[in-house]
């Protein structure tokens, strides 16, 4: 297998407000601080699997706006692929407001802007430099059809596929991506996908084998601090616990799991390890503001595995 990583997927411009609680409505609250950052979990994916030293290829849209360039050049500088990361005429770049409570907790909008214009055609345009590559990654802030098409395309070649439906919509067809090898959800992703409560662990299991009786491969639910969880048809469930911390912001602490279970899977094909090597790098993002920025290189990581006493 390709040790190599192709992301379908979105780009965000992030607009993070650190805020000391949610204003009621109508009311206005001052707020400690602000910054913006480079964002969207395709991209957030991406960028993980790069910073871990993986090859990354990006398939993406922005837009061609002042954001627009900013973003691919951000890509390149990371080291990812970005041969078919290209600007929409007359598209704004997509947005996401995200506001961060002191616990750490985030709430999170998306305007998706250019990333509504990335088509099927535009899979196949790049399905020469797709077909290079020992897994994909797939996220729902693209168009559904596209999500689909590339799942068919890819299952013809036997290529496997990760697809995170974040952020969920009942109007995705479980019956169309059947050819994914892993479907990743969070537990409220995994509720709206399942229409059953995923609030515990043993819930988040019941929901996650209903979707598997529905012919689904593979399901990872991230339980955030919990941990992460595999269900299949073949045997119990297995629970990979979450690395404690102090959390500073959890934005993309999902990404950075993915990111980094797709850069381990690729290169050793091993799901339980991959989820392991997940859910290392997405305590050690937690301990830092931001989504990307947060997201350490190979030598941090070391450094922070070495501190938990080689883990």
């Amino acid at each position: 297998m390709s040790a190599r990583i192709g992301v379908v997927g979105s780009n965000m411009v992030d607009l993070v407000t650190y805020i000391d609680r949610m204003p009621a409505a109508g009311e206005t609250l001052a707020a400690p601080s602000f910054s913006m950052g480079h964002g969207g979990k395709g991209a957030n994916q991406a960028v993980a699997a790069a910073r871990l030293g993986g090859e990354v290829l990006l398939v993406s849209r922005v837009g061609d706006d002042l954001f627009g360039g900013g973003t691919i050049r951000n890509l390149r500088d990371i080291g990812i692929d970005v041969t078919h990361v290209r600007a929409v005429p007359g598209a704004q770049s997509g947005v996401a407001p995200i506001f961060v409570e002191p616990s750490g907790e985030n709430r999170i909008l998306i305007v998706k802007g250019a990333n509504e214009h990335l088509l099927p055609a535009d899979v196949d345009a790049a399905a020469a430099d797709l077909a290079t590559c020992g897994l994909i990654l797939l996220q729902l802030e693209i168009p559904l059809e596209t999500v689909y098409h590339v799942i068919d395309w890819a299952a013809a070649r036997g290529i496997p596929v990760l697809l995170n439906p974040a952020p969920a919509v009942p109007e995705l067809d479980v019956s169309r991506i059947l050819g994914a090898t892993f479907l990743a959800p969070n537990q409220t992703e995994l509720g709206i996908l399942s229409g059953l409560p995923a609030e515990t662990r043993e819930q988040a299991e019941a929901a996650a084998r209903t979707l598997v009786a529905r012919g689904v491969r593979q399901v990872i639910v991230t339980l955030g601090a919990e941990g992460a969880l595999l269900v299949t048809a073949e045997g119990p469930a297995r629970h990979v616990p979450a690395v404690p911390v102090r959390p500073v912001d959890t934005s993309g602490a999902g990404d950075a799991f993915l990111g980094a279970f797709a850069q381990h899977y690729a290169s050793h094909g091993d799901t339980l390890a991959a989820m392991r090597w997940g859910a290392l790098y997405a305590a050690d993002s937690i301990t830092r503001q931001g989504t990307q920025k947060a997201f350490a290189g190979e030598a941090e990581f070391a450094a922070f595995r070495e501190a938990l006493g080689g883990g």
